[in-house]
């Protein structure tokens, strides 16, 4: 019989120390998350009490963790009581019942349940009891202001006022005056509001106020119900102010719409609604620094919406020094600031991401391969020897694909590293040719290449490589049994070097925008190109164009054409 003592082993540690309190508090809500120990009220008092001994940042790092947990419904409540640095994880990513939602929704902060406002996966009934909190959520706090003096012993307070007992009579505004830029409101005498008619107990009845109400406002018309102070759309925002309060929760904002931001929080990296806060603001407000330079991205359609560049100055009270919020200022970046992500660049720089992604797996599974292969970790049987060949190989050719797939990026992003030498020609060929002959047996055919000389080109050594590899892999693929393939020099202008490659029939005759869109024709013949023939030709292409050079689409021939290592016009070296 087998029994989980871990809690026995949490209690039985010291909790007195500070470090023994964040110990016990991390295990507690561990072990409490994950359902190893129960819920019940006596572990709870206890996570209460460590609380006070446990710093805030420790408590957010408990409360992400949770985000991978299904933590229970007395947890997320114990949780929910804590700061919105703390309570905010766990109430965006916790899986609770409609029951257990709406009996905790009273216990919530206005702040907490704003989260949860912006959860799409909440119950109905849940997202009615949220709307039921929304008058007392959306108040805004005031103080009444203190006299500066207090009132003398034998001073006389001033007498208070009872309210009424009836309601207040409805008095109707008076007209606006009529100026020279404000036309006179209009007037319908057919349609006189109607006169209120006092209740038989005194006041008047709803309804007829109501009634005036309608039909004062037909009289204003539309013109002036509009405020003569709204900002054009062709008006452009350029900068606005924030005050955030004592825990970083911004509120009031002066110069923009300020719908979107009300109820943000410095303190939270996460995307907020239509709001995203750059870190540099929540590791100043964790500090109580000034900072400067911090993006804000407000999304949506309103005045606010764009990037913005932030700075702002922590406030503390002059009296008790206590630390009461950020007074900021945001403006729109300048031209000489990157405030969006530059267009062209985002497209290879994720390319470049996933390839990496990818190539780290793949070398390892060919690793593996290569061991089992090679009974490294042990004997193993033939038929399992072949297979793990087959995965090698097959795993060599992925890393050949995604390794054209970087090459591809970086000539999008303009990152290609080119380092020009003189490169001799056709030894280069003899290799790849070398390389390539268990393709062309597997075809039926043969890389013919025709002496050259010495003629050499003036470009990267594997830039130029991989360029001719490629290119020729996709023209043996394409070849059909008996053809070859012939590779010689061909006439060039002054400075460069040429080769022609004979094009298999399987190409057709078309021009480069057939030929580059050839995949569907040969994708499914032997030996071809993982990615494509189209691909490996619009690669060749690329590369020729990055060396210097070009690659030409005849009928017959695709000729290359280079930067020639050796001008003989002078007799003396390009470089």
């Amino acid at each position: 019989m087998r029994f989980d003592d871990s809690l026995k082993t949490v209690l039985s540690a010291d909790m007195n120390s500070g470090f023994g309190a964040q110990s016990a508090w991390r295990q507690l809500v561990d072990l409490m998350g994950r359902g190893r120990i129960g819920d019940d009220e006596p572990s709870l008092a206890r996570l209460r009490l460590l609380r006070q001994a446990v710093p805030v940042e420790v408590r957010a790092a408990s409360a992400r963790a949770l985000a991978f947990a299904s933590p229970p419904a007395a947890l997320v409540g114990l949780f929910a009581e804590d700061d919105l640095a703390v309570s905010a994880p766990v109430l965006r990513t916790a899986r609770l019942t409609g029951a257990e939602w709406t009996a905790l929704l009273p216990r919530l902060k206005p702040e907490s349940r704003a989260v949860l406002r912006h959860r799409r996966d909440l119950p109905a009934d849940v997202e009615r009891g949220l709307a039921s909190f929304g008058p007392s959520d959306f108040v805004l706090p005031y103080d009444a202001p203190v006299a500066d003096a207090p009132l003398a012993a034998n001073d006389a307070a001033p007498p208070v006022v009872a309210a009424p007992a009836s309601p207040v009579p409805f008095m109707a505004p008076p007209p606006p005056l009529a100026t020279a830029d404000m036309p006179a409101p209009r007037v319908f005498p057919d349609e006189a509001p109607p006169e209120p008619v006092a209740g038989a107990e005194g006041g008047f009845q709803i309804a007829d106020l109501v009634a005036r109400i309608d039909a004062f406002q037909r009289q204003r018309g539309p013109a002036d119900a509009a405020p003569r102070t709204a900002r054009t759309p062709a008006e452009p925002v350029g900068s606005f102010r924030f005050d955030t309060d004592s825990r970083g929760v911004i509120c009031a904002v002066d110069g923009v719409s300020r719908g979107a931001l009300i109820g943000a929080s410095l303190a939270l990296g996460a995307p907020q609604g239509a709001v995203r806060v750059d870190a540099v603001m929540t590791g100043a407000l964790r500090q109580r620094q000034r900072f400067a330079g911090a993006r804000l991205d407000i999304g949506g359609q309103s005045d606010a919406a764009g990037a913005w560049r932030v700075a702002g100055t922590p406030q503390f009270d002059p009296a008790t020094g206590r630390f009461t919020g950020y007074a900021a200022t945001a403006r729109r970046p300048r031209s000489d600031e990157e405030a969006t992500p530059v267009p062209g660049r985002v497209a290879p720089d994720s390319l470049r991401q996933l390839v990496h992604e990818l190539r780290t797996p793949t070398n390892a599974i060919a690793g593996f391969a290569e061991l089992i292969e090679a009974q490294l970790l042990g004997p193993v049987a033939p038929v399992y020897r072949d297979h793990a060949l087959t995965i090698r190989d097959s795993a060599l050719k992925l890393l050949g694909a995604i390794d054209d797939l970087d090459t591809a990026a970086r000539i999008e992003g303009k990152a290609l590293d080119l380092r020009p030498t003189p490169v001799a020609i056709q030894p280069m060929l003899e290799r790849i040719a070398q390389d390539l002959a268990p393709l062309a047996a597997l075809r039926g055919t043969a890389l013919d290449i025709h002496p050259m000389g010495d003629h050499a080109a003036f470009t990267d050594d594997r830039t130029l490589e991989r360029l001719l590899s490629r290119l020729l892999a996709a023209l043996t693929a394409a070849a059909a049994s008996g053809e070859r393939i012939d590779i010689a020099e061909a006439p060039a202008p002054d400075g460069q070097v040429a080769l022609c490659f004979a094009r298999p029939s399987a190409l057709g005759t078309g021009g480069e925008e057939a030929l580059l869109s050839i995949d569907s024709d040969v994708v499914d013949a032997e030996g071809a190109p993982l990615l494509g023939t189209g691909f490996a030709l619009r690669l060749a292409r690329n590369l020729a164009a990055e060396l210097g050079g070009e690659l030409l689409f005849g009928e017959h021939l695709l000729t290359l054409r280079l930067p020639a290592a050796l001008d003989d016009r002078v007799g003396q070296a390009t470089n």
